[in-house]
């Protein structure tokens, strides 16, 4: 009878596999075929009162800001949605391919800030790579552009769709984000030390003055 009780469960075991599988595959395809929408629904700005860590990326992880003209038009960008949209920054790093930020609001959506954030820096180093002289690789990034801005119906796009917010809860979590960023370049071999970095919070944190204006996160308590 045990035999015969087994015999009859092992389908039904087999039936249970084989529809989580099956789910699973089905979750991975929507995830692929509609990756900001899945993302979407796990990074989010819950809260505008919190700080966040987000970071943009290049189509492609396209390396384009090796050139100083491009890092200080997304400068630029960041330093209009300081003085015009509200934007508080406590940290920041800008690599090569990608751009990190440790961010809040005074009270605008932070949602907003970041839409038009990157809407405004696209478009002006879109125009900035048409008309730079020593582009070199200009037909090929405007390509690439427009290759990308046809999947979501517009005339091109810089920017990877998601800025994957991360609320930073308390001060050792944002402490944690900003020595990560502050230690992109160092990881990466384009520095040896966080502060020699220009394009970086680092040398505020150090004592010394960037580019940006910056709200420095409270030092981190250390029992002794």
């Amino acid at each position: 009878m045990q035999g015969f009780c087994a015999y009859v469960a092992l389908p039904s075991c087999i039936a249970c596999v084989g529809f989580f599988l099956h789910t699973i595959g089905i979750v991975a395809y929507i995830a692929n075929v509609y990756p900001s929408h899945y993302m979407s629904k796990k990074y989010k700005f819950k809260d505008n009162s919190k700080t966040y860590f987000v970071t943009f990326t290049v189509i492609n992880w396209i390396d384009l800001f090796i050139r100083n003209e491009y890092r200080d038009i997304l400068l630029d960008s960041l330093k209009f949605c300081q003085q015009q949209k509200e934007l508080e920054i406590y940290g920041w790093c800008i690599m090569t391919s990608h751009v990190h930020l440790i961010i809040g609001s005074k009270g605008k959506p932070l949602p907003d800030i970041m839409r038009d954030l990157k809407r405004h820096s696209a478009e002006t180093l879109h125009q900035s790579i048409m008309s730079h002289p020593q582009e070199s690789r200009r037909e090929w990034l405007l390509w690439m552009m427009q290759r990308a801005g046809k999947k979501h119906h517009k005339s091109f796009q810089l920017w990877q769709p998601e800025s994957h917010p991360i609320e930073l809860s308390n001060n050792r979590i944002a402490h944690q984000k900003l020595t990560y960023i502050h230690h992109n370049p160092v990881s990466t071999g384009f520095v040896v030390k966080a502060e020699e970095w220009m394009y970086s919070s680092a040398t505020d944190y150090y004592g010394g003055k960037g580019l940006l204006e910056i709200i420095q996160l409270e030092p981190l308590l250390v029992l002794v």
